[in-house]
């Protein structure tokens, strides 16, 4: 229930049913949204539109829900606009109990379009059109219990945003591809443009294109802050379960998932897009990942990329099937440093398990990192010996250790990195050549420049 001000009256909007899918239908449905406060209650059933249901400018105090009976909003085929649901510098609005059906159609076929990304100098919101639920420049938003299918961008897409919650929430079936037929990122939930202070917990989204749980902000956008994303499930996308891109003290704790690069087909290859389970972009700092947990994992667990001064523990990813399942299967922990203004380092990466993947366990750059009491189970199964002949394997042949070893320190990713001063202790590593290849380090790396010991390396065949 959305608290409600001093004076102002709770008005119940109720649309009579009966006439749902004829256009005057909508005409009431949109006639009830210019109510500014109060309590908005759908109608029973099916109701089809044609174009954008927005709040009325400056709403505030506003409750949207579902009828006890169900309510359902769906996009007509040659729907035109932004998304279902459009709010727009409101405040204190709560939306909750229904279903919106989107206009991609059911099914995966016939989903390529020809938007992959927005440039860089436009938001998410300014360029992806029908998605589902859409909140700008607004604060006090509350999600709940909203069922969103076969949505052609984003079920839910945040932007400029503070103070949000979204819980419950179940999506599937949703997002579209680029015009090769690959991900264009779209399908899931999207935070961007430095929404600060918000809470995604308790969804559920399966069978999408893009992203499942995932920040966002331009170069020269404020970066997100002060979230946390819990207890959610992801089940079945081509792309990363969750990831935090250009963030600060962001918390992604006791999430699950399975299929996290699937299906194969539609991984974003030419864009090097792997999956991975818990991803990081742009500069990301002061966060935690911790008791997260995934299965089916062909990609990468967890990728690093541009985070620094954060915390790694008690996550879990498990390979168990046949290595032809997992066409692309990479590293298991891969730090980095693609974005130019962060300096890597000051990571605690400790009591994870890391079982069946490609090639290392940890690919390590920058200093004061502490990488303890992890369980690198099964790695390299793609059989890297530092010798060309071998497909997956023909990379980086220089730097033979990088892709064989266990725990591989690096003084480069994207950029050159310092790579001293890490404490490396008590890990367990098993796999193709491990006892061999247990800890190395490449050019430029002195492996007596950092704390190594009390690891334990085991082959398997």
């Amino acid at each position: 229930m959305i608290p409600l001000r001093a004076g102002c009256s709770v008005l119940c909007v109720l649309i009579l049913a009966g006439c749902h899918s004829d256009g005057s239908s909508e005409s009431v449905l949109r006639r009830a949204f210019k109510q500014a406060s109060g309590r908005i209650e759908l109608p029973a059933g099916i109701s089809q539109i044609t174009a954008p249901i927005e709040l009325a400018p400056g709403a505030h105090d506003l409750e949207i829900v579902g009828s006890p009976r169900g309510s359902v909003l769906r996009m007509s085929a040659d729907f035109k606009g932004a998304a279902a649901i459009v709010g727009r510098n409101v405040s204190n609005i709560g939306v909750r109990g229904f279903e919106i059906v989107g206009s991609r159609g059911e099914g995966k076929t016939g989903l390529k379009t020809d938007r992959y990304l927005p440039p860089s100098n436009r938001t998410f919101a300014d360029y992806y059109d029908a998605n589902g639920i859409l909140f700008v420049d607004s604060r006090g938003i509350r999600i709940e219990g909203v069922t969103l299918r076969s949505v052609k961008s984003f079920p839910v897409l945040i932007s400029r945003c503070d103070d949000v919650s979204i819980q419950k929430v179940s999506i599937g079936n949703s997002g579209t591809l680029n015009s090769q037929g690959r991900s264009n990122t779209t399908g899931g939930i999207l935070l961007e443009e430095g929404t600060s202070r918000f809470h995604v917990s308790q969804c559920r989204i399966r069978e999408i294109c893009g992203n499942g749980v995932w920040t966002h902000s331009n170069y020269s956008s404020p970066r997100n802050r002060d979230g946390t994303i819990e207890d959610n499930r992801v089940e079945g996308t081509p792309r990363d379960a969750f990831q935090v891109g250009h963030a600060s003290r962001i918390r992604v704790m006791n999430n699950r998932g399975s299929r996290i690069g699937y299906p194969p087909g539609e991984v974003d290859v030419a864009a090097q897009a792997t999956a991975a389970a818990l991803d990081s972009a742009g500069d990301v700092a002061e966060s935690t990942y911790s008791g997260n947990h995934f299965t089916d994992v062909d990609g990468q667990c967890i990728d690093l990329d541009g985070f620094h001064d954060g915390k790694i523990i008690g996550n879990s990813c498990t390979n168990n099937g046949p290595l032809t399942d997992y066409p692309y299967l990479h590293e298991g922990v891969l730090f980095g440093n693609s974005f130019p203004e962060m300096t890597p380092g000051r990571v605690v990466l400790s009591g994870n398990v890391i079982q069946g993947f490609g090639y290392g366990g940890v690919f390590l750059i920058g200093e004061n990192n502490t990488v303890t009491g992890n369980r690198f189970v099964a790695i390299n199964r793609n059989h890297c010996t530092g010798k060309p002949g071998n497909p997956p394997c023909n990379y980086a042949l220089d730097e033979p250790g990088m892709l064989r070893s266990g725990i591989y320190l690096a003084g480069h990713a994207a950029r050159p990195a310092r790579t001293r001063g890490n404490v490396i202790r008590r890990n367990y590593v098993s796999g193709f050549g491990a006892r061999r290849w247990c800890i190395g380090a490449g050019p430029g790396v002195s492996l007596s420049a950092n704390d190594i010991g009390q690891n334990e390396c085991v082959d398997l065949p």
